[in-house]
């Protein structure tokens, strides 16, 4: 590695908890070969702060139904072959007690952003959801929001909001969104939900269309400045019913490098291993815990409309199968129901699920 000082400077500083220049770390982005010892080096840190715990979150994609027109989502407004559907609040809440009898605590209702659910139906929603479960956390992630409206939502009991801004450059952004959505409406409404009191979720997209180098580490600033309580990351992949079909998909091994250098930056944060991973490789989830990941979460939505919730071609969405799994792996166990094989595959790979809120260890 003597021919990469550049990396092997930036390697240093890093794990010396030591400030990266940009210049640092875009050799540390474009060196593969610091993989190992990156992924070594954020395990070690991760166990420092949580152990060898994983954290569930139950998810519950409650609506499919989006105002937005976001270039790269397969539920896009502009998607006139995707099939819509909406959960009752009925159906939802028979979600989290099925999440509940099966050890978990936090449950994540994730949706677009769908006018049917005005300000006063997501405020009804959670109320009850806290009033049935009062030792959980209810997360949401419903998109771009009033400051009004997120104090009501966490007036009624919400108390984590993930929100991805996708990416922190103003030029990269446009080119993913429709002119009718700002980047300055997003870190708006990050900076809003902190300032509320909400354990903030951030994040983006890795190889998305158009994204340079240049633009990764523009996130990373922007995280470094917003200090989220939790980053979700994945890799960049397709749908054939948006303008980007047939772009290349993200790169699992830049996705797994950049975890490990966000869990050094960030010791502290939530950090999942996410669907995207699991759908790009079939052990892509294991190797985002061994790269500093310590959060999954499986899927407690009615299997009836899993398949439907298609952010992008491929997704894990298991089918009837996998409410059974006897005796099968069961394909990325994106099933709440089969917590039996996710445990057992996490326990595999070196951790332990817990049950419990599993809040943030600043």
């Amino acid at each position: 590695m003597a021919e990469n000082r550049p990396a092997e400077a930036a390697f240093e500083n890093l794990i010396g908890k030591q400030p990266l220049t940009d210049e640092e770390l875009a050799a540390l982005l474009n060196a593969a070969d610091y993989d190992d010892r990156l992924f070594a080096e954020a395990d070690l840190v991760r166990r420092q702060v949580y152990g060898d715990t994983v954290f569930v979150r139950g998810l519950i994609e409650f609506t499919n139904y989006c105002k937005n027109d976001c270039y790269y989502c397969g539920i896009r407004s502009g998607n006139s072959h995707a099939d819509r559907y909406r959960l009752t609040e009925e159906e939802i809440l028979s979600c989290c007690r099925e999440g509940y009898a099966l050890g978990f605590r936090t449950f994540v209702l994730q949706g677009g952003e769908d006018l049917y659910f005005t300000t006063e139906r997501i405020c009804s929603l959670v109320a009850a959801i806290h009033a049935a479960f009062p030792d959980c956390a209810i997360t949401l992630s419903i998109g771009e929001k009033t400051r009004e409206d997120y104090q009501a939502y966490f007036d009624a009991g919400a108390r984590r909001y993930l929100l991805r801004h996708e990416t922190a450059d103003p030029a990269h952004y446009e080119k993913l969104h429709p002119a009718s959505m700002s980047l300055a409406n997003r870190k708006r409404c990050l900076y809003d939900l902190k300032e509320i009191g909400y354990q903030v979720g951030a994040g983006f997209m890795v190889g998305s269309p158009y994204q340079t180098t240049a633009q990764l580490i523009c996130d990373i600033r922007f995280l470094q400045a917003l200090s989220p309580d939790m980053i979700g990351i994945g890799p960049y992949i397709s749908h054939a019913q948006t303008p980007f079909a047939g772009q290349p998909n993200g790169s699992l091994a830049l996705t797994l490098r950049l975890l490990a250098i966000l869990r050094l930056l960030f010791p502290y944060v939530l950090l999942p291993a996410t669907t995207a991973l699991g759908t790009i490789a079939p052990n892509g989830r294991e190797l985002g815990l061994k790269a500093g990941a310590n959060v999954v979460m499986p899927n407690l939505s009615p299997l009836s409309v899993r398949k439907k919730y298609m952010l992008y071609d491929g997704k894990i969405s298991t089918g009837d199968e996998a409410a059974e799994c006897e005796n099968k792996i069961c394909t990325g166990e994106e099933s709440a129901q089969c917590r039996t094989c996710l445990e057992q595959r996490v326990k595999a790979a070196g951790y332990h699920i817990v049950t419990d809120i599993g809040d943030v260890r600043r």
